[in-house]
């Protein structure tokens, strides 16, 4: 395994687990500090940062939930891990609520704790990551995530910011095409100029061509004054035409001419007015395929279509859902609610689910979480309930020989158990039984 190189605490009240917790760690590369007392614990940590906590449960001084209490109210980003020999499914539950990373009973092997410190110190990196994710001083647009495919576009987006030209940004809906069209606005010669957006699918076809192009006093009924468009306001600057592809034809007529003559005429007007604007355009329909029905014209198309930038669907990028669902977890963070936290459990189902909306159906589904989240942590019960059973679907019995009708109950509970974090009630709507039944047959199975 490769070294950790991580600040960790770690609390117990009994010498021969301390030593043994700390030997384990140690040989891992940890810097470890051990406290026989949760007091002298705090106070380390008032003035020592670490990267993750590991406390015994049952400790005379103070219990492992009064301490992880205590240090969730001064270091809410911080992972905890408790160790306990009196290990039971409420004890966990419990623990998971109050954030807890992880509930790990006696006994347990080194690499169990191995694994588990490495799984939570990967949480705690993606929290920081999402954080430095978070507004500059600058305020330049961040592109979130760490694939190839992202990296790529994001790479791509500081080459041709400078160069000046029209670009088309192509790509499903939800994929982040207007952040992508602030980048370019952000790293270009334009950056302290305005950036204009205008959704071409929003509006008839006269009203765009007075939002876009304004309108001279008198021009038609009820024009009382003259009033210039969004290309005149987006002067020095970027205008993001999103929705492009539902442009009518004769609005193209009037774009295309505006952007080769880098003029244009208001509405009722005589006089032309230069511009100095750059067009930056989005669409998720495939440009070809709508040139050769007729829908966009071709020179138009040539026009706009200088540079183009593919974005990739989310689950082309799967990778990056852990970053992205904890960036925007630190956006949400608003009406005193601190959600600080994602479970394992929960972060591998939003991994596995296909996103058809992308990182707009990530964002809502987050922010549906942390409305019915009941503690500081994101459980897959708070996850809408199609995603559970997207997650059931692809249940799979243990290979090997076949199982008996009652293996096959035991092992599916289990599943389902795991599945809601062992939340009974949920995990026993899904099973179609009474949370009577359901307690039956965990202890019928020893499942707690």
């Amino acid at each position: 395994m490769e070294k950790m190189k991580s600040h960790i605490v770690i609390i117990d009240d009994e010498p021969i687990a301390l030593k043994r917790l700390r030997r384990i760690l140690e040989k891992e590369g940890c810097r470890v500090a051990a406290f026989s007392r949760p007091g002298r614990a705090l106070a380390y940590l008032q003035s020592a940062p670490c990267d993750l906590v590991i406390s015994d449960v049952k400790m005379p001084e103070m219990s492992g939930m009064e301490l992880m209490a205590r240090v969730r109210g001064r270091f809410p980003d911080l992972e905890m891990i408790l160790i306990t020999g009196y290990a039971t499914l409420d004890g966990a539950v419990e623990a998971a609520k109050e954030g807890a990373f992880h509930y790990l009973a006696k006994p347990f092997t080194p690499d169990q704790l191995r694994e588990r410190v490495k799984q939570a110190l990967a949480q705690a990196g993606l929290k920081a990551q999402a954080q430095a994710c978070g507004p500059s001083g600058a305020q330049i647009p961040i592109i979130v995530g760490k694939s190839p495919k992202i990296r790529q576009v994001e790479a791509f987006v500081r080459q041709i910011a400078p160069a000046d030209c029209n670009v088309l940004i192509t790509g499903d809906s939800g994929t982040g095409k207007e952040l992508v069209a602030r980048s370019l606005h952000a790293f270009s010669r334009r950056a302290k100029g305005p950036f204009v957006a205008f959704n071409c699918a929003a509006l008839a076809e006269n009203l765009i061509e007075n939002e876009l192009f304004g309108h001279e006093k008198g021009a038609y009924t009820g024009a009382d004054q003259c009033c210039p468009g969004l290309l005149e306001a987006a002067g020095g600057g970027t205008l993001f035409l999103d929705e492009i592809g539902e442009m009518p034809q004769s609005m193209q007529i009037k774009l295309l001419r505006v952007l080769q003559e880098k003029e244009l005429l208001r509405v009722g007007g005589r006089r032309p007015i230069p511009l100095d604007v750059r067009i930056v355009s989005a669409t998720s329909k495939d440009v070809k395929a709508a040139v050769a029905g007729g829908a966009m014209r071709s020179d138009f198309l040539f026009r706009i279509n200088i540079v183009t930038i593919q974005m990739p669907a989310l689950s082309e990028r799967r990778e990056d859902i852990p970053l992205l669902a904890y960036h925007l977890l630190n956006r949400m963070q608003r009406g005193g609610k601190t959600i600080s936290a994602i479970s394992e459990k929960a972060l591998d189902l939003l991994c596995h689910y296909a996103f058809p909306g992308n990182v707009r159906e990530l964002e809502n589904i987050l922010a549906r979480a942390v409305a019915v989240c009941q503690g500081n942590t994101i459980r897959t019960s708070d996850l809408p309930p199609d995603l559970s059973e997207f997650q059931l679907q692809e249940y799979r019995p243990p290979e090997g020989a076949l199982l008996t009708l009652e293996a096959m109950e035991q092992d599916y509970i289990a599943h389902v158990l795991k599945l809601t974090d062992g939340a009974r009630t949920r995990a026993a709507e899904i099973l179609g039984i009474d949370r009577a039944s359901l307690w039956r047959k965990i202890k019928k199975y020893g499942l707690d």
